[in-house]
């Protein structure tokens, strides 16, 4: 029998709940051992409601999906002593293409699956709160590089279309150049931006400052800046998204855990080229492929992995195209075997 319960429930061992999440309040559905739904309700997105829902787990198996919440909200379901599983959201198919979809039968859908095959939820890891508070100084750096991109190119914008160009480079000196060459009648406009141009660049540094600091908290970083063309930026980006390097059995997995891997739709004699699966985590995809991009470039460092590069950008764009992605994945997988074993970045390894 199906009910609605807003009053606290002790749940029983071997029963299994399913949350679907949303912004501020969230759906759960509580199934028990026979795979009856026993429960059913809604909660606010707040630990103390957290804790009137869900107090005394009894070890029972809770399910959710990833999502912008799903770190804190899993820590403080583990703290009342429940199993937690997070899925992945981009696999779990029977959720997110359903005909009929609601938070109350996602809700249930994740509860069945996890009760099932906890295998079908194709379960992610999320870091550790201290992680995840230095993930966001490189979150926050992220926004405001973005924020100051889209006031620089509004300003050239408004200075093209009167005929005037701004300095080509972005420097902290990029605001006072662009005021010393920008005529009278544009100052009211572009004076303001200019200004918050320089603000923001100021900001970055101080950001950049602050990551320097952290990455001097994990040695490993300094194993992976060792490949000429990966920063401390693209190193420690890489540390705290992956959490631990144990929690992949080989290096070639995390060609596709940061979604370099080409997608596959094989069926009969059918096995069509596609393009990468573009899953996991995009910041940390984008800098790979900006390190790919200055290996196999101009100023990129003579070493096994540019050369095996070039050797596949051969031919035309698209074949260049291709190499960058290709060498993207193998420096990831480069850099977390440099992570397990210990070794610096040697251009030219010699084979055993």
């Amino acid at each position: 029998m199906r009910k609605h319960n807003k009053e606290t429930r002790a749940t029983a061992e071997g029963e299994t709940i399913g949350i679907d999440l949303g912004d501020r309040l969230s759906r759960y559905c509580i199934l028990d051992e026979a795979g009856v739904v026993v429960e059913e309700g809604s909660f606010r997105n707040q630990a103390a409601s957290i804790e009137k829902h869900f107090g005394g787990g009894c070890g029972a198996r809770v399910a959710l999906e990833v999502g912008t919440q799903s770190a804190w909200i899993a820590e403080a379901l583990k703290k009342l002593g429940y199993e937690v599983i997070v899925a992945n959201a981009r696999q779990v198919k029977w959720i997110t293409a359903s005909d009929q979809k609601s938070d109350r039968s996602d809700a249930e859908k994740l509860a069945r699956l996890a009760r099932a095959d906890v295998a079908l939820l194709a379960p992610i890891e999320h870091r550790s709160p201290e992680l995840q508070a230095e993930m966001a100084v490189i979150r926050a750096r992220d926004a405001v590089v973005r924020a100051r991109t889209l006031l620089v190119n509004a300003a050239r914008g408004i200075a093209k279309g009167c005929g005037h160009r701004l300095p080509k480079t972005i420097s902290e000196s990029f605001p006072a150049r662009a005021l010393a060459r920008l005529p009278e009648a544009l100052r009211p406009a572009l004076q303001g931006l200019l200004e918050e141009i320089g603000a923001l660049s100021e900001r970055i540094t101080g950001y950049d400052a602050e990551i320097g600091r952290l990455a001097r908290r994990h040695p490993e970083v300094e194993r992976l800046t060792s490949v000429p063309g990966v920063g401390t930026l693209t190193g420690l980006t890489f540390v705290l998204t992956l959490g631990r390097a144990g929690r992949f059995a080989h290096s070639r997995d995390v060609g596709s855990y940061t979604g370099l891997c080409p997608r596959r739709q094989q069926s009969g004699g059918s096995d069509p080229q596609l393009g990468i699966n573009k899953s996991g985590d995009k910041y940390l995809r984008k800098l790979l492929v900006q390190c790919a991009h200055h290996i196999l470039g101009r100023y990129g460092k003579d070493s096994a992995l540019r050369k095996w590069g070039l050797a596949k950008a051969e031919g035309s764009n698209n074949a260049l195209k291709r190499a960058v992605v290709a060498v993207a994945r193998k420096l990831a997988v480069l850099l977390h075997r440099l992570w397990i074993s210990g070794d610096y970045f040697k251009p030219f390894p010699k084979m055993v």
